[in-house]
C-alpha cells in the first residue's frame, strides 16, 4: 500500500465523520433556534478563530511551553526513580506510596502552596503539568525496566557485565515500548495540566484565554479555544506515535522474524 493510500485510510474516516458531525451541529442549531451564547454554530466558531488567530496561537505556544517543561521534568524524575525501584524491592516499597499520593492529591488543593513556594511565574504551572504526568511515566518505566527475560540477565551476569552496562544495553531498550506507551498518555495530560494551572493562576496561555471568553459569555471563542487545544493534543500524540514507530522499528522487525 502506497503512503498516500495509507494516509487516506488512516485519516479519511475520522475526517468524514468529523465533517458529518459539524454539518449536523450547524443544522441542529439553525433548525432548533438555539441561542448563540448556549451553542454557537460551527461557522461562528470558525469566524471567531480567524478574527484573531494570532491571539489563539500565542496563547497555545505559551501553554505548550509549560506543558513541555512539565513533561520533561516529570519524565526525568520518574525515570530516575524507576531505575532505583527496578533494582530494589525495598526502595520500591518506600517510593511507591509517596508517588501514589502525588497521583491522588487534587491539584486544586496543591496549587496555592506551589504559588507560595515558587512565586507567581511559570514554575508553579510547570510543576502542575509535571505532577499530572509523573505517575504514568513512573509505573510504565519501572515495569519496562523489569520486563527483561531472566535468561538475558543470566547471560549478562556470565559476561560479568556491570549494573550500568546491563541498564544501558538490556534494561533501557527493553523499557522503551513501555516508556512510549506512557508518553502517549502523558503528552496530552501535560497539556491538560498546563491549562488547569493557567485556570488557577489566571495568568497566560489558553487557560487565561478561556477564562476571559467565559467571563464575556463569548461561547464561540470558548469553542474555538477548545478546538485549538484538541488539535494541539492530537498533534502532540501523533508526533509521539511517529517517533515511537521510528525508534521502535526493531520491535516490529523482531516480531516479523518470530512469526516467520
Amino acid at each position: 500500500m502506497s503512503l498516500a493510500r495509507r494516509l487516506a485510510w488512516l485519516v479519511g474516516p475520522p475526517l468524514v465523520l468529523g465533517a458529518l458531525l459539524i454539518a449536523l451541529w450547524e443544522l441542529w442549531v439553525d433548525v432548533r433556534g438555539i441561542s448563540f451564547w448556549v451553542l454557537p454554530p460551527p461557522s461562528d466558531v470558525v469566524r471567531a478563530f480567524f478574527a484573531e488567530p494570532d491571539r489563539y496561537l500565542e496563547a497555545l505556544v505559551e501553554s505548550l511551553v509549560t506543558a513541555t517543561g512539565g513533561l520533561v521534568l516529570a519524565s526525568v524524575v520518574a525515570f530516575g526513580l524507576a531505575v532505583v525501584m527496578a533494582h530494589s524491592r525495598i526502595l520500591e516499597r518506600a517510593i511507591y506510596p509517596p508517588a501514589l499520593l502525588v497521583k491522588v492529591t487534587p491539584i486544586v488543593a496543591v496549587y496555592p502552596l506551589l504559588m507560595i513556594w515558587f512565586g507567581f511565574g511559570v514554575w508553579p504551572r510547570v510543576i502542575v503539568a509535571a505532577l499530572i504526568t509523573f505517575f504514568p511515566m513512573l509505573v510504565n518505566a519501572m515495569v519496562g525496566l523489569r520486563s527483561v527475560e531472566p535468561a538475558v540477565l543470566d547471560v549478562m551476569r556470565v559476561l560479568d557485565a556491570s549494573r550500568a552496562q546491563v541498564l544501558w544495553k538490556v534494561r533501557l531498550p527493553s523499557s522503551l515500548p513501555y516508556v512510549f506507551a506512557a508518553l502517549r498518555i502523558s503528552v496530552p495530560l501535560s497539556l491538560i495540566g498546563a491549562v488547569v494551572a493557567e485556570f488557577l493562576s489566571g495568568a497566560g496561555g489558553m487557560g487565561q484565554l478561556i477564562l476571559i471568553a467565559n467571563g464575556d459569555l463569548a461561547t464561540d471563542e470558548l469553542f474555538a479555544a477548545v478546538f485549538v487545544l484538541a488539535a494541539a493534543g492530537i498533534g502532540m500524540t501523533a508526533i509521539v506515535s511517529y517517533v515511537e514507530a521510528r525508534v521502535l522499528g526493531w520491535t516490529a522487525a523482531e516480531r516479523q522474524q518470530m512469526g516467520a
